[in-house]
Parts: structure tokens; sequence; C-alpha cells
């Protein structure tokens, strides 16, 4: 018996940053044959369909077209119809998974046996968001049998918005960042950068507090600032440029444990604004698997949970001497940190978090496939709510409610629905 499917739609590209999506699907393609639809790449000429089998069970479907407005714009559904029509056999009937709201005119003609929404961000946050994205989501989020969030500051914003609700946070994977505990496989690249190593990876986007980069490179001009990843969404020529701040640009997964393996300190120089008021840095955890100390900017998701371990500041000057501490920690400090870490790390892995939505998705059935409905509830007609989705609207932002939940919080049903060790 054929496994079966599920199509997802994804804003990221698969060779980007390895993220939750990666670690997700190349999970559950141990059960599933999974099918990523990214968004459409511009190409002069005729529209096609790229598909590369990128792992075992995992498909890439790269669509090419000539419209040249980004994303799943309005004016690429036409072009993006005809080339997914026939994205799975006839009488497949696919868990249909998405990762931004802005594909949803293309479940149209899928016959899903179950939606899926992993809302792993707050897309609308972000620079630039699609005007119909808040619109879109609560389509979304009306039609969706399950809705996965990746942190506790997400599931307080989503879970009055959906009866069926689960919190998995980022996890790790344990084995792959244990690796730099071997210092010596320090990587080769930062080899040169004589003196104490902070570094960061990651997206360097609005995110990203550049005014703190420059204040720590101006501050301590003997510490290396390493900063590995790829500049998207900001001019570059607005980083800082100090002789101490070297951009790696964007490494693989596989070489980030030999950059950690070279690190003092890792970076969590987050700016506190709109687009970091829900994120779940998966790097925490990495971090910590490493066995390394770090510091962070006051980011919910990483305060509540780890403040115990992580070492918050709010300021330039409050960052910088967090940073001190850090070098100047004593063995016995280390220690405790350490033994602080592994308990942590120990209780988590992204195998679990696999294992936990498998074990929902096969438990849940679509509304009106005979499915338990509350009360309240009635069927979804997918067709209806698709092709009653406006286009080029103008929206106002809508208040979700702020604040996260504490670790305590994070095991507790009536609060937070989160299987063990996800």
């Amino acid at each position: 018996m054929p496994a079966p499917t599920i199509v997802v739609f994804c804003h990221l590209r698969w060779d980007f940053v390895f993220q939750r999506p990666q670690h997700l699907l190349t999970r559950l393609a141990r059960h599933f044959n999974i099918i990523v639809v990214e968004e459409p790449v511009r190409h002069e000429g005729g529209d096609y369909l790229k598909r590369t089998m990128v792992a075992d069970n995992i498909t890439i479907c790269q669509p090419h077209t000539a419209c040249p407005e980004w994303g799943f714009h309005d004016d690429q559904i036409s072009h993006l119809r005809p080339l997914l029509a026939d994205l799975v056999p006839d009488g497949v009937r696919p868990i249909v998974w998405f990762y931004t709201p802005m594909a949803l005119p293309l479940l149209q003609g899928l016959d899903p046996s179950l939606i899926v929404y992993d809302c792993m961000d707050e897309l609308s946050a972000f620079k630039n968001p699609p005007k119909q994205l808040l619109q879109r989501e609560s389509a979304l989020l009306a039609m969706a049998d399950v809705v996965f969030t990746g942190g506790p500051s997400l599931y307080e914003a989503k879970r009055t918005r959906h009866h069926n609700a689960f919190c998995f946070p980022s996890s790790v994977d344990a084995a792959h960042f244990g690796q730099a505990l071997d210092r010596s496989i320090s990587a080769v690249q930062q080899a040169s950068f004589k003196g104490p190593r902070l570094g960061f990876y990651g997206v360097i986007d609005e995110r990203f507090d550049i005014d703190m980069l420059r204040a720590m490179a101006d501050a301590r001009p003997e510490w290396q600032l390493v900063m590995v990843g790829p500049v998207v969404k900001i001019d570059p020529a607005h980083l800082p440029r100090n002789e101490n701040i070297h951009y790696m640009g964007q490494a693989s997964y596989a070489e980030l444990p030999p950059y950690l393996a070279g690190w003092d300190v890792c970076l969590m120089p987050f700016a506190m604004n709109e687009s970091t008021k829900f994120i779940s840095p998966t790097k925490v955890l990495e971090y910590m698997a490493a066995e390394l100390p770090i510091v962070s900017t006051p980011v919910n998701d990483v305060k509540v949970p780890y403040g115990h371990v992580v070492a918050i500041a709010d300021t330039a000057e409050a960052f910088i001497a967090a940073c001190d501490a850090a070098l100047a920690m004593t063995p016995a400090q280390t220690a405790r940190m350490v033994q602080i870490e592994r308990d942590i790390v120990a209780n988590t892995s992204w195998d679990a978090t696999a294992s936990a939505m498998q074990e929902i998705l096969l438990s849940t059935k679509r509304a009106g496939s005979g499915k338990r409905l509350a009360a309240n509830e009635t069927p979804i007609n997918l067709g209806a709510v698709v092709n009653a989705l406006p286009t080029h609207v103008e929206l106002q932002p809508v208040a979700v409610p702020a604040g996260g939940v504490s670790a305590a919080q994070l095991q507790s049903a009536d609060k937070v629905k989160v299987p063990a060790k996800a």
C-alpha cells in the first residue's frame, strides 16, 4: 500500500536556511510521500514546473512563471493552477499542509483528506507583508482541521481562533549540533580570527539588531564577531563594517557545528520590534547542544522558558556586559550552565516532535468526513470559501494577544496543548 501524501505550500526555499519545515518534513517522509510546492520563480518564457527529489519521499516542486509578482500573489494563481493540476494522481486525497496562508487559493481541486496550518512565524509582522495575508489566514484558520504553532507566544495568539491548536516549539537535533563539542573541528574559515569569537548564525534581516552589533564591535575591538547567514530584506550597505565583524554568508546545515566549535559565546541580538514579537528561535537549543554560553535580547520565547540559563539583555550596554560575564565564567559556573543546557536538550528532539504531529494527523478526520464537530461548528464547504476569497484588498491590522507562557505552563493541558517531549 503506497504511503499517504502530504502536499506542502511553503514560502521558504528548501535550499535556504535549514529550519523547521526541513526538520519536520524529512522526518515525516519516513511515513508519508512529501510534495513541497515552493513560491514561483520569475521566468521569461513558457510556464513550467521543475520537480526535484531532494531526499527519499520528498519532491520539491518549483513553479517557473512569466508573472512578475513575487510569492503566491493573486496574479500568480492563474499561472500556478495549470502547473499543479496533476500534482497528485487521480483518487489521491492528500493532507494539505500550509506554511503560508497566501497559497490558500491553490487548495481548490486537491480534495484534501486533512488541512494543516503549521504557523511557524507571524508573517504579517514581517517587512512588506502581502495585503491579503491577514484575511487569508482567517480563512485558513476557518478551514484547517489542525493548527500547529512554532512557540508559546504564537500559540497564545492563535489558540482562541481554532479549536484544535497545538503548541510545538522549536526543537533540536542534538547529535548533529553535539559535534561541536569536539572543539578541534572549528571551521577553517574563522581560523584567522584571533581573540574571543562571539558568533551568530541565521538570517540577517529586519529581525536583527544592527545597532547592537555595531555597539559591540565599537566597544570591544578585541572581540571577533562572526556573522553566519544570508542578508535578506535589508540593504547590506547599512551593516556595520568594523574590522572585527566578519560576514561569512550562508552556510550549509553541515557547516554549522564547525562554526560553533570555534566560538566562545553564542549571540542572539534580535531587534525588539513587531517582527520579533512571536519568534521562537530554533538556534537557542542548537547553541545549547554545543554547550556554549548564550546571550540574547529579551525575545519572549527565549526569556520565559530559558531565562535561567540564557543571559537576557535589553540594551547594548547590558548585552556587552553579559558577553563579558560569559567570557569570564569560572569552571564551576561553566559546569552548572552545561548541566542545565544538557537537561533542556535531553527533553526535546525533532524526532519526538514529528512523531507527536504524526499521531495527531492520523487521529484527526476532516469536517464533513466523519469528524465529530463541536456544537457550534458546521462543516466547511472548501470550494465556496476558496472562491469567495477577495483579492487586492486593503486590510486593517488585527489585534492579537501578546505575551507568552512559562515552561511549566507548556506542560499544562488546559493552558497549552503540547505532547510530552514535543
